[in-house]
C-alpha cells in the first residue's frame, strides 16, 4: 500500500468508525446492522458482559441495547486508526457528548464488499474518567 492509498484507507476506516457511533447515538439498528461484516466471523464485548460471537448474537445485543438506550450522543474521542492491509483497528475513548469519557474501545474492521465493516467491538471502563482535551476533541 503506497502512502496515498494508506491515507485514503485510514480516512475510510475513520468514516466507518464515525458511522458506528452515529448509528449508536441515533438508535439506528438498520445502520448498525449494515456496518457489521457478513462474510467473516464477528464478535463483541460490551462493558461487563460476556463475549458474544457470531453475527446473529452480536446484532441481537445491539437491537436490545439500542431499543433500551436513553437518548444520548455517543461520541468517540482520541481516535487512532491502524490499517493492516485488508483489516484495520481503531482505538478511542467513548463518551456521552461533551461529558468525561468513561469507556475505552477497540473497533476492528475488515474490507468487505467494497467498504470497511466491523468484525469486533470491545468497550470497557476506564479507571479514571477523562475529560476532552479541547473543543476539537468533541468532534465525532
Amino acid at each position: 500500500m503506497n502512502p496515498r492509498e494508506r491515507v485514503q484507507a485510514e480516512a475510510a476506516v475513520l468514516e466507518a468508525n464515525r458511522e458506528f457511533y452515529e448509528a449508536f447515538s441515533q438508535g439506528d439498528y438498520e445502520a448498525m446492522s449494515a456496518l457489521w461484516a457478513k462474510l467473516v466471523p464477528v464478535a463483541c464485548l460490551h462493558p461487563g458482559a460476556p463475549l458474544l460471537s457470531g453475527r446473529h448474537a452480536v446484532l441481537q445485543s445491539w437491537r436490545q441495547l439500542l431499543d433500551a438506550a436513553p437518548a444520548w450522543r455517543m461520541v468517540s474521542r482520541d481516535v487512532t486508526v491502524h490499517v493492516l492491509g485488508q483489516s484495520a483497528f481503531v482505538t478511542c475513548l467513548e463518551a456521552n457528548g461533551d461529558q468525561p469519557a468513561h469507556l475505552i474501545a477497540t473497533n476492528i474492521f475488515v474490507w468487505e464488499e467494497e467498504r470497511w465493516r466491523l468484525v469486533h467491538h470491545h468497550a470497557g471502563p476506564l479507571t479514571v474518567p477523562q475529560r476532552p482535551k479541547s473543543r476539537a476533541d468533541l468532534v465525532n
